[in-house]
């Protein structure tokens, strides 16, 4: 079995996860807002757009088309930013389908943002580090 199987197989079970995870979002914005007594949050009610845009669609890609994985790093930086959106996203429906604000629930997206951005980030460094060695491992190689 060769790495690029193994990281297909890994990139498959990411886009599984979080397919799931945003089934599991939009069933819990449409049961919250069920009860909210007509009220309505777009926060609430596009929760599930994080996980599936962010998640789903970026580990599809990488499945489909057999690109380097990103490292350990850089997937942890980019889950915990997506993970961030998506909660701040629910934190902030709540706080509206309950009828009041906080300013502190902004930092949910400064702080997702920021870990997408690295997350991407460190994915682009690593991409550019194996590229510059390769000419290094093929040259030792003969």
């Amino acid at each position: 079995m060769s790495i690029s199987d193994i990281n297909n197989r890994k990139a498959i079970k990411v886009t599984l996860i979080y397919l799931v995870i945003s089934c599991f979002c939009a069933l819990f914005g449409a049961v919250y807002e069920r009860f909210s007594h007509e009220v309505y949050s777009f926060f609430m009610i596009y929760a599930f757009a994080f996980p599936l845009a962010g998640g789903a669609l970026p580990f599809a890609a990488y499945a489909l088309t057999g690109a380097n994985y990103p490292s350990a790093i850089a997937r942890n930086l980019y889950h915990a930013g997506i993970a961030t959106l998506t909660v701040g996203s629910i934190v902030q429906g709540v706080l509206a389908i309950y009828g009041t604000a906080n300013d502190l629930s902004r930092f949910y997206w400064i702080a997702g943002a920021g870990l997408v951005i690295a997350g991407v980030a460190a994915g682009l460094v690593q991409r550019a580090l194996s590229r510059k060695s390769k000419p290094f491992r093929d040259a030792l190689s003969q």
